[in-house]
């Protein structure tokens, strides 16, 4: 991982340019057009950061800059040609008698970004291109534009839905019978309520409305669900004992998770004042609070990717896909700052109790595992998941 922002040396330079371009580092040569550096610094600004190193050949050869006054025109490349506009950290550096201007630009915070012929890139390994459909709205829900849990899942209809569930749930959480509505009453309250969606002149399900009450939803969503394993030891390559898929709406998901997790652990007794007591190798609260987060939490964007559990005889780890939203990072998530990047999945799912309140759950996990003596549970982004780790007490 290249470090943004900070002093670089000789030595670095000359090792960075030695290693050649990676997903962090491009080459350009002094006469780059305005047009194209914009791209490379808009696709920077939308996937992880990164550094230009100006005056300096694809193949790594040192030509160096000779503009006194690179600096103003990359600033204002960045000010004028990037929407909104970007502030890089520029710096130079002189090789072998010649000037390298270094501009490093950070992990952008106001995603997407984009050219002012409008086109949105992203870095791709060594290369920018042009984003897809998916990746862009994966932008657009970074910074809250969009909510994919109630966006229109096209090709399906109020027969894909669980109508007497829907109805249980306004009966016990809204305090009205569906069953006394007529069939268009029924259609126009489940469209209110961002169950159902017009789109292209046809009502459909919306993605949240089908995950927490569909039929057969991972028929028509694959990337819903999780995959459990448990492994014999303490990695992946160890021998695996027990693997399973758990599909379904997101409220039954939670609820099988927890026995499939339940009965993969050791209970081991002990004698308490003459009485046997189980005690359990991760406390019940902790996991459900897991599963739920992510459940509600996850990127249901990212098309055929699901939620992975993987138990160790140390740890549980809970793979969630899709990086955290511009304005979270894992410290604030420790003292219960939260963004509810699914906000209808987080509304049904606290109407119906699996949710206490928004925030609260990674500090109640952190601090029940601290209370119970065990290590501290690991948040991470890795690639394109966010990773919480559990250690066994």
């Amino acid at each position: 991982m290249i470090r943004m922002g900070f002093v670089m040396d000789k030595l670095e330079l000359l090792n960075i340019i030695k290693s050649g371009e990676n997903s962090y580092i491009e080459f350009k040569e002094e006469g780059i057009k305005a047009k194209e550096l914009a791209e490379e610094i808009v696709a920077f600004a939308n996937s992880e950061g990164g550094i230009i190193l100006i005056g300096i050949s694809d193949d790594g050869n040192i030509k160096g800059v000779q503009d006194k006054n690179i600096e103003e025109k990359i600033m204002n490349i960045c000010r004028n040609n990037c929407i909104p506009n970007i502030i890089p950290i520029y710096e130079d550096i002189e090789l072998k008698g010649l000037k390298i201007a270094i501009v490093s630009i950070p992990k952008g915070l106001n995603k997407p970004y984009y050219t002012t012929d409008h086109k949105y890139y992203v870095r791709v390994g060594t290369t920018k291109r042009i984003a897809s459909r998916e990746e862009l709205m994966r932008l657009f829900q970074a910074n809250g534009s969009i909510h994919f849990d109630i966006s229109p899942v096209y090709n399906t209809s109020i027969r894909d839905l669980n109508l007497d569930i829907i109805r249980d749930y306004f009966s016990k959480y809204n305090t009205f019978d569906l069953y006394e509505e007529d069939n268009d009453s029924v259609e126009r309250i489940l469209i209110n309520a961002d169950i159902l969606k017009e789109a292209d002149g046809k009502i459909v399900c919306s993605a949240g409305g089908l995950l927490i009450f569909g039929k057969n939803v991972e028929n028509i969503m694959v990337q819903n669900g999780i995959s459990f394993a448990h492994f014999r030891g303490d990695e992946i390559t160890d021998k695996l004992i027990d693997k399973k898929i758990i599909c379904g709406r997101l409220q039954d998901i939670a609820e099988q998770t927890l026995v499939v997790l339940k009965n993969n652990m050791k209970n081991p007794s002990i004698i308490k004042e003459l009485k046997r007591k189980e005690e359990e190798e991760y406390p019940i609260l902790v996991l459900r609070e897991a599963i739920i987060n992510a459940l509600v939490h996850r990127n249901y964007s990212i098309l055929g990717s699901k939620i992975r559990i993987f138990m160790f005889d140390n740890r549980i780890e809970f793979h969630s896909p899709g990086k955290l939203p511009n304005t979270v990072t894992i410290e604030k998530m420790k003292i219960g700052v939260s963004y509810a990047r699914n906000p209808f999945l987080v509304k049904y799912m606290e109407n119906m109790r699996y949710i206490d309140q928004l925030g609260r759950g990674v500090p109640m996990i952190l601090k029940t595992m601290k209370d119970l003596g065990a290590r501290e549970p690991l948040l991470q982004e890795s690639g394109e998941e966010f990773v919480l780790t559990v250690y066994k007490k």
